[in-house]
């Protein structure tokens, strides 16, 4: 018996130690940034320019954008997913540059070369930097497409909650970072232990505007059960679309992307 609540004892301890580590790590656990410092050349969009986006809080942060190149073309504001840095996303701006869409390239504080340290907050003042950039460019924002991958999905839902944008990608989407945990991390409780929670499926409900969803059928790090559930919650106009044989970092579908913004975002204004 005494064996027995000793080793019951030491399994709760082992328990509350892994909890406490995951709570004081967990943003190193959550970002992933890479400090490399890319060019656009070498990224293979050499056409995008090194633009400076200014925070509220402060910062200044190396962005890579190209205006539309034909006449009433949207721009694409891209959010990327929690590791890597910006020269990693290059191809994924290539079939909407070659289709004449603009495209703002956004990374975040910590990644890439940029200043600051990466938070739930502090990302969604990035994208707010984004947003105040194209409107300095005198891009209106009905012909703003937000378009996040992974984690980037929780800072275009929360900037589509803020400004009245065209429509809105959400690739690889998760409901919240402690949905996520859960999913990996099973044996623990996380609701009070996340310090950056990433909700999106708090705020979907109120959006009303166009919304895509895309994720790979065998991603294994984001479910695609928690796409469904977005797409259960938002209005139409809606589209889901779950790919066979793709996982979380071999998704890449930019002609159905591109189908869906032109059968949704009817941009009156062209960028200059």
């Amino acid at each position: 018996m005494h064996r027995t609540l000793n080793v019951l004892i030491a399994i709760v301890g082992i328990y509350f130690f892994f909890l406490i580590l995951i709570y004081v790590f967990q943003r190193q656990l959550t970002y992933l940034p890479s400090p490399a410092v890319s060019t656009p050349e070498q990224a293979g969009v050499p056409e995008m320019e090194i633009v400076e986006l200014h925070t509220a809080d402060g910062l200044t942060l190396n962005a890579w954008y190209r205006s539309p190149t034909r006449p009433f073309k949207p721009t694409i504001v891209f959010f990327h997913g929690n590791a890597g840095h910006i020269g990693n996303r290059g191809l994924i701006a290539r079939p909407f540059l070659d289709t004449g869409y603009g495209f703002l390239l956004v990374t975040y504080r910590g990644y890439s070369g940029n200043p600051g340290s990466p938070s739930e907050e502090g990302l969604y003042n990035d994208g707010r930097a984004a947003i105040k950039f194209l409107e300095q460019k005198n891009t209106p924002l009905s012909c703003i497409v937000l378009y996040g991958n992974s984690i980037g999905t929780a800072v275009a839902v929360q900037l589509a909650t803020e400004y009245p944008v065209a429509a809105l990608v959400l690739q690889s989407s998760l409901t919240s970072l402690t949905d996520v945990a859960r999913y990996h991390y099973r044996i623990f409780t996380f609701e009070t232990l996340v310090k950056d929670k990433f909700a999106s499926i708090d705020k979907v409900a109120n959006l009303d505007l166009p919304i895509f969803l895309l994720h790979g059928e065998d991603d294994r790090i984001i479910p695609p059960k928690l796409s469904r559930r977005i797409y259960e919650k938002i209005k139409e106009p809606k589209q889901l679309l779950i790919v066979p044989s793709r996982g979380h970092n071999t998704l890449f579908e930019p002609e159905a992307v591109i189908q869906f913004i032109q059968e949704h975002v009817k941009c009156q204004q062209s960028d200059s």
